[in-house]
């Protein structure tokens, strides 16, 4: 039964519901918390999204032909390894917390407003004082950890799709 559901298009579907559905619940936490995203947590969450349309448009592509697939899995995964790489950053800022000059630099929107997109980006990535903060956990898990989890899952249900279609 779960090789015929991975076989279907429906497959697709379920990564984009997963992938928004992510971000969903990253909103839910911040609002009911009262938590302030940091610039990696707001990265993280564009590229689950990114994931989510990807995810989105091979489902309604519903590619049939081997090469289609492969393309629709290789984009997925590497979005998915990209969205890692960004969560393993955010989760490295974390732990090393206490060797930083830990400042709260300027907002992500102040970023993208008034610095040229290369140095936004290079803001983004280095991470703030926020970005180095726990703020929530479950189960012992950090937000970054508990992303990283999801984008690789996310990746292996790619290439499992990729498999079976």
């Amino acid at each position: 039964m779960l090789n015929n559901f991975l076989a279907s298009r429906s497959a697709y579907l379920l990564g984009f519901l997963t992938s928004f559905g992510l971000v969903a619940l990253a909103l839910w936490i911040q609002t009911t918390y009262k938590l302030e995203p940091c610039p990696l947590c707001i990265s993280q969450r564009m590229v689950f999204m990114g994931l989510g349309i990807l995810f989105l448009l091979a489902f309604l592509h519903n590619p049939k032909k081997a090469g289609w697939v492969k393309l629709h899995a290789a984009l997925q995964v590497l979005t998915a390894l990209g969205g890692a790489g960004v969560a393993i950053r955010h989760w490295w800022l974390q732990v090393h917390k206490s060797e930083m000059i830990v400042d709260c630099g300027v907002g992500f929107d102040y970023m993208f407003e008034n610095f040229p997109l290369k140095k936004a980006l290079t803001l983004v990535f280095r991470g703030t004082g926020d970005c180095a903060a726990i703020d929530w956990t479950f189960v012992g898990l950090s937000i970054p950890q508990l992303a990283l989890i999801a984008f690789i899952g996310l990746a292996v249900f790619a290439v499992m799709l990729a498999k079976k279609r």
